[in-house]
């Protein structure tokens, strides 16, 4: 998280600021935090991302969103990377911009948000009854994790690695291959990625 501006906002003070805004932040317990820009390796990643699961849930009954697609988690509003919904999609009463209930989210970490987007985001998103699988996916090298909530409401961690993975995601029917997440991405030291 990024600075906060001011003591105290009600929910309906910062979803008006949000209208009105040329920038994204998050609002939790009557704090606003702008949100800092991201990387070019993370937008890269974002939109190769939404291209490989744009195509795959075409035609089905999931969607996806942007990172623009604000989500109520818990008591926190944030705007994750990526978000899917299988089924209708409801919105905050009084707040059509505001999604209740993701199937999917995806993170792209960074130094920054990683800590965060493991702990305290997570501990949030965690609480959204809907979710059934939380992705993270690494700027520094070809890696991503994924959190998936079993029928007992235990999560379950897997993690793959390395540009001939792939990682299936059994909420929304998807799979992701590697090669395919990290084309065109830079990481230091080494050539860029190839799908």
């Amino acid at each position: 998280m990024a600075t906060k501006l001011r003591p105290y906002y009600t929910v309906e003070e910062y979803l008006a600021l949000e209208r009105e805004a040329d920038h994204k932040s998050e609002y939790l317990a009557g704090q606003i935090y702008a949100m800092a820009g991201g990387s070019p390796q993370h937008n890269q990643i974002g939109f190769n991302l939404i291209t490989a699961l744009g195509v795959q849930l075409l035609g089905g009954h999931c969607r996806g969103y942007t990172s623009d697609q604000r989500v109520l988690a818990d008591e926190l509003y944030t705007y994750p990377d990526i978000t899917v919904v299988c089924g209708e999609p409801r919105f905050e009463e009084g707040d059509p911009g505001t999604l209740t209930n993701p199937t999917l989210l995806v993170e792209v970490l960074s130094a920054s948000t990683e800590a965060y987007d493991r702990g305290d985001k997570f501990a949030h998103y965690r609480r959204i009854e809907s979710l059934q699988e939380y992705v993270l996916v690494s700027q520094a090298k070809p890696h991503i994790e994924r959190f998936l909530r079993r029928d007992d409401g235990e999560w379950l961690f897997t993690a793959v690695e390395g540009l001939e993975a792939t990682l299936r995601m059994t909420s929304i029917g998807c799979e992701l291959r590697l090669a395919q997440v990290y084309d065109r991405v830079e990481f230091e030291g080494e050539p860029p990625a190839k799908a």
